[in-house]
C-alpha cells in the first residue's frame, strides 16, 4: 500500500443513495447490454433511453465508442486494455447509479470474469445483464465501419470474435436476438419488462 493509499479516507455525506432515489421517483441501476460488435447494443440503448425518457426516467448511456474518446482514450485493444476499459465503466456507472440514474451501458465486454467485477460492484437489484446474442454472421453483415474485414485480413488484431474470444453469458437477466426483430420493438419489449 503507498503512502497516497493511507491518507485517504472514505467521506460520508449526508444525503445518500436512498433520499437521491426517492427524490427521483425511482431506483438507479445499471442495464448492461454486452455482445458482439454489430450486434445492436448502441441501437438498443439509444431506443431504450428514449422509451425511459419518456417515463420520466433519468437516464444517461456509456457507450463504447464514446468512453474511448475520453475517460479511456489511453487504452489499447490488448485484453488487458479491454479489462481496464470495463473496470473504469463500472466504477463511473457506479458513481452514476449512486446519484440515482438508470445507467444504459452498450459494451462488447467480452469476458465473463470482468462482467461479473462489474456487477460486484452494485447491490442484486441494481444491475441488470442483456444479452444482444445477435450471430457474428449477422454483426459482420451489419459493419458499417468495416472492422469485420479488417480483422479478417490481420489488419485489426484482437477483434472480438475473430481473433479474440467472446465468452458467452450465463446468467443474463435478459438474452435479445435483434436477427429477427427491429432494435425499435425489441427495446420497446425490455423497457415493458423492467421494474424501477
Amino acid at each position: 500500500m503507498s503512502n497516497n493509499e493511507v491518507d485517504v479516507y472514505e467521506q460520508i455525506f449526508s444525503v445518500n443513495k436512498s433520499d437521491r432515489n426517492k427524490l427521483n421517483g425511482h431506483k438507479g441501476k445499471v442495464l448492461w447490454l454486452t455482445g458482439l460488435s454489430g450486434s445492436g447494443k448502441s441501437t438498443i440503448a439509444n431506443f431504450l433511453e428514449q422509451i425511459l425518457h419518456k417515463k420520466g426516467i433519468k437516464t444517461y448511456i456509456l457507450d463504447g465508442d464514446n468512453v474511448r474518446h475520453n475517460l479511456c482514450k489511453d487504452l489499447d485493444f490488448s485484453e488487458a486494455g479491454r479489462i481496464e476499459n470495463i473496470r473504469r465503466v463500472s466504477e463511473v456507472a457506479k458513481l452514476m447509479v449512486d446519484a440515482g440514474i438508470v445507467v444504459i451501458t452498450a459494451f462488447i465486454s467480452p469476458f465473463t470474469n470482468e462482467r461479473q467485477i462489474a456487477r460486484n460492484n452494485f447491490q442484486d437489484d441494481e444491475f441488470i445483464e442483456i444479452y444482444i446474442s445477435t450471430p457474428i454472421e449477422i454483426a459482420e453483415k451489419r459493419d458499417k465501419k468495416g472492422l469485420y474485414k479488417r480483422a479478417r485480413c490481420g489488419e485489426l488484431l484482437n477483434f472480438t470474435g475473430i481473433d479474440s474470444p467472446y465468452e458467452v453469458p450465463v446468467n443474463a437477466e435478459y438474452t435479445i436476438d435483434t436477427s429477427n426483430k427491429s432494435s425499435q420493438k425489441l427495446a420497446l419489449e425490455l423497457a415493458n419488462n423492467l421494474k424501477f
